[in-house]
């Protein structure tokens, strides 16, 4: 009995160390994703400014600059250029599908070109991961040249998803290991006691088959009548505290109740009632007794 519930004791206190490890763990990814983060953004401006450049490249102008990046909002960056410039829809459209494709985080964006002096749109469209939902139109339409700044927009799924997944997903670990360590009660070893078998009166208690013979006549246990039983066993006509039989039999559930001692006392009391020598008897202040006469 002191066995199962030192058991029990050991692996809850393994729990507190092991979610401490696993919070640890889940802080020092997050922590190397955002080191990530930095160099993946990095990368995604590099192929913002390619976009520029080869765009540059194909209306004719081999000289003039791509404005730095601007990030715009959280997942929204802006091209701008030195100079006016014309460009193709349909080739716009083959550059960028070329060049996001190698962004690890890019899945679905917009991209949107828009008229510096007015900020209306003059050309966009859509790229999806489900190439079925691409939104593109009016390509083959050579834009007049002029000041353009370029817009795109991705999907709120990328890097700080990304990020805030592995937190989540370690934060998640640790509640669903908690809750496994809290709720699986280790498989109890059988002590020697419950490979005993015993007798007082006329009574047969065979506490590994959770069963009871009184004159022939078997009555099965459950197994907290039988973990109760035991301790009496184990002692007959001595005082057993209540305080230890509280103790010994619900602190491995993690809660103590005192009605439920008293059920199970008048439990096992019908069952032994076919020998009237036998009973259980209440020590006043004390706890109770398997008189045996």
């Amino acid at each position: 009995m002191h066995f199962s519930r030192n058991l029990l004791s050991e692996k809850r206190s393994c729990l507190v160390p092991l979610m401490v490890l696993f919070f640890i763990a889940t802080i020092c990814m997050a922590f190397s994703r955002e080191g990530n983060d930095d160099f993946n953004f990095a990368k995604r401006e590099v192929l913002l400014r390619r976009i520029g450049h080869e765009l540059l490249l194909q209306s004719g102008d081999s000289t003039s600059r791509v404005l730095p990046i601007k990030k715009i909002a959280e997942n929204e960056y802006q091209i701008s250029f030195e100079k006016e410039f014309t460009f193709q829809p349909d080739f716009l459209v083959k550059i960028t599908k070329r060049l996001l494709i190698k962004d690890e985080f890019t899945s679905d964006y917009v991209v949107n070109v828009l008229n510096c002096n007015n900020s209306s749109v003059v050309y966009g469209y859509a790229i999806s991961k489900d190439k079925k939902e691409d939104i593109i139109s009016c390509i083959g339409r050579k834009q007049p040249k002029g000041c353009y700044t370029i817009s795109v927009k991705f999907k709120p799924n990328g890097i700080y998803t990304a990020k805030n997944g592995y937190l989540l997903g370690g934060l998640l670990i640790l509640v669903i290991v908690g809750v496994v360590f809290m709720k699986v009660k280790p498989k109890k070893a059988l002590s020697k006691e419950y490979s005993k078998i015993f007798t007082f009166g006329s009574v047969l208690f065979d506490a590994q088959k959770r069963q009871l013979v009184i004159n022939n006549d078997t009555i099965d246990l459950t197994a907290t009548e039988t973990r109760v039983l035991l301790i009496f066993a184990s002692s007959p006509n001595e005082t057993i505290e209540r305080s230890r039989l509280q103790k010994e039999i619900w602190e491995d559930e993690g809660v103590i109740v005192g009605r439920s001692l008293d059920m199970f006392i008048s439990k096992l009391r019908k069952k032994l009632e076919l020998d009237p020598t036998i009973n259980i008897v209440v020590i006043r202040g004390k706890g109770y007794k398997l008189e045996v006469s």
